[in-house]
């Protein structure tokens, strides 16, 4: 079994909608931070993509980095919450996928929410890391209903886009859905706002032992949730949940972070409180798991 304590090296897609003389090279260096620290009262700072200066206290031995600024908030009272529908769908492209191909094919699955009821957010790329199922996009959905996302499969404008966009590109791909709950806001529900034009999606896909189901499976994902809270200057947003689709029985849970920037997912991924939670909580009782992730480009002007 691999253990996915590691920190992946993280890649970058060009603009789906901006300047196409962009190489489709994924070059970490395009993608990386410039990093200021201070050692200084316990305090370091780093730049994100956007060039905000974002200062982050170590507290006490946990290590666990929290932005100044939020800090002061974060004893707030507890927000209201609304439930949302999750939808993951991984892809794998051809290995000879053009540029002009996958910008055919990302372009129509994105616009797919301009076209549907009840998609309220979405979010698409190539996936960075290199993993065992050979996935190599991966399109993120958010629904407000059950009942949403029901006629969202049945639809005849999504299910065109799949069989004249889609699949003359790939050879497979899975689809996952879960429920969960993020604040109930309308930036928030809708994933909309600056902080969420940049970032790094990740997806984290596992499938626990059947004995595990109800006891263990479910601590480690409230305790991985529970830690994401801690972040919040690394972290927008997390969800997570089990699988609604019985018939489909191949990932039990699933989660969803999205990172600030490229270098807030890896302190993230690298911190000991993360490792320790997937080797303690996770590690022991799973079967299999994808770990994935992809770069967030702000959404420009043109959208075809």
């Amino acid at each position: 079994m691999q253990v996915l304590s590691q920190i992946f090296s993280p890649r970058t897609l060009p603009s789906r909608r901006g300047n196409r003389s962009e190489t489709l090279g994924i070059a970490a260096s395009q993608s990386r931070l410039k990093r200021k620290y201070t050692r200084s009262s316990g305090v370091s700072s780093f730049v994100d993509r956007r060039g905000n200066l974002i200062d982050c206290a170590v507290k006490g031995r946990r290590n666990v980095v929290v932005s100044a600024v939020e800090e002061g908030i974060s004893g707030a009272g507890a927000q209201r919450k609304r439930k949302v529908v999750e939808h993951i769908c991984l892809v794998k492209a051809k290995d000879d996928l053009s540029e002009e191909e996958e910008k055919d094919m990302l372009d129509f699955l994105y616009t797919t929410q301009y076209q549907m009821r009840g998609i309220v957010a979405m979010s698409l790329g190539r996936i960075c890391d290199q993993n065992p199922e050979q996935f190599t996009h991966a399109i993120f959905m958010r629904f407000q209903t059950k009942e949403d996302l029901a006629k969202f499969y049945e639809n005849t404008f999504y299910t065109t886009v799949l069989k004249e966009h889609v699949m003359p590109y790939c050879h497979g791909f899975i689809n996952f859905d879960y429920e969960s709950e993020v604040e109930d806001d309308i930036l928030p529900i809708f994933r909309k706002g600056e902080e969420f034009n940049y970032g790094v999606e990740l997806m984290i896909l596992v499938e626990f032992s059947q004995s595990s189901l109800g006891g263990p499976a479910e601590d480690a994902i409230t305790s991985l949730a529970n830690l994401t809270v801690d972040f919040p200057s690394l972290i927008v947003q997390a969800t997570k949940g089990a699988n609604m689709k019985m018939d489909n029985v191949e990932y039990t849970h699933g989660v969803v972070v999205r990172f600030r920037s490229v270098e807030a997912f890896e302190i993230f991924m690298s911190s000991s409180e993360y490792n320790t939670i997937w080797e303690s909580k996770f590690a022991p009782f799973i079967r299999k798991a994808l770990c994935l992730h992809f770069s967030v480009d702000p959404v420009g002007k043109e959208l075809m």
